[in-house]
């Protein structure tokens, strides 16, 4: 008889789902007032928690085995669904970017999905490769066309956060796995030479890398989103201006209850509250290694591992972004940003972590 799931990571992401709804319900009545409804993201939020919750009882209760059956498909239809943004009528565009699929009640993100698919599937091939990883060719290569695949299609859309994203959290499994390191910073190394080529040659992506190298050249275009973002972080001192008294909010800083809602959190919080938040993903992040590192499955240990690191990734892209560390991408920040796919996806692979705890000794 599989005992409970492990209450410490539960208890640590049920904690970060709470301070997410505790910054979207303070973030979002400004630009939600537009709509008419200032709840009208929080309302959607909890909709989409609803239905994340499920999601995490689902996968709590799920036989992996049959999860395992369920991986090539869903793989491909992650995939199909990617392609099929490109026919008119299907892909929504917002921003410039066609990364959403318009379902009249909601919209669905099929690279969220494809997040996800893309560690499970690699949870599954690469336990069953076992040492043959070690060969370039027969072991590392075949995961690699595949994987190039999957980044071509998320980089058409453009969306180059979620590509790297991608690519980030498959690296680390491949290493977990037993690749030789030489071969994957080799690849690494091939893969930042292709991102700086296609920044350069993209219009797009060029105003996005100038804003990051200097974003005060051009504050009121393409450095006004990074700028707004960094005086919010400013503003909020060591204990911040108090929980909903937030300045930047009011139509300054984009994306201000998905994206960049860290550095909202930063000005109201300040840095006392930042720094908790910080604490609570570095906790939840230990706490998932070490029952990956008690699994005996290997594809249970690669799973954890791969969904560990699919958060890990993302944290650490969208804090960089926020700080104006790294060019702004379109990475929300795991269980704190609004985004209904993103939440739904996220809970139901907290749900598969469980699961797989219930088995650790």
């Amino acid at each position: 008889m599989k005992k409970q799931p492990d209450i410490i990571f539960l208890t640590l992401a049920v904690a970060l789902y709470i301070v997410g709804v505790l910054m979207i319900f303070s973030a979002s009545p400004s630009l939600a007032l537009k709509l008419g409804d200032s709840f009208y993201y929080l309302k959607r939020h909890i909709f989409y928690s609803i239905l994340g919750f499920f999601g995490l009882y689902y996968a709590l209760n799920l036989d992996l085995n049959k999860l395992k059956k369920w991986a090539p498909w869903l793989l491909i239809i992650s995939l199909g669904l990617l392609l099929s943004l490109n026919f008119p009528g299907v892909g929504k565009t917002m921003g410039g970017a066609t990364r959403w699929m318009d379902l009249y009640f909601f919209s669905f993100q099929p690279a969220e999905l494809a997040k996800f698919s893309m560690v499970l599937f690699l949870a599954l091939t690469l336990s069953a490769k076992g040492k043959g990883i070690k060969d370039f060719f027969k072991g590392l290569l075949p995961h690699l066309v595949l994987l190039g695949v999957i980044l071509l299609v998320i980089i058409k859309q453009p969306d180059m956060g979620t590509a790297i994203s991608i690519a980030g959290t498959s690296f680390i499994m491949f290493f977990i796995a037993g690749a030789r390191l030489g071969h994957l910073l080799f690849i690494s190394g091939v893969g930042a030479a292709v991102v700086l080529g296609l920044s350069l040659s993209s219009p797009y992506r060029l105003r996005r890398l100038m804003a990051y190298l200097d974003p005060w050249s051009d504050p009121q275009n393409v450095g006004f989103h990074i700028i707004q973002s960094l005086l919010a972080i400013g503003s909020g001192g060591l204990f911040g201006l108090g929980l909903g008294n937030s300045r930047q909010k009011f139509f300054y800083l984009p994306q201000q209850y998905a994206d960049f809602i860290f550095a909202v959190l930063c000005e109201e919080l300040g840095f006392i509250g930042a720094a908790g938040l910080i604490l609570l993903f570095l906790a939840l992040f230990i706490q998932g290694i070490r029952l990956a590192s008690q699994t005996k499955d290997s594809f249970s240990q690669l799973l954890l591992a791969g969904i560990i690191s699919m958060f890990a990734v993302q944290t650490f892209m969208n804090l960089m972004v926020v700080a104006g560390l790294l060019p702004t991408t379109g990475i929300p920040l795991p269980f704190i940003s609004y985004g209904g796919t993103a939440l739904i996806v996220n809970l139901f692979s907290v749900g598969l972590v469980l699961n797989v705890s219930r088995g650790v000794k």
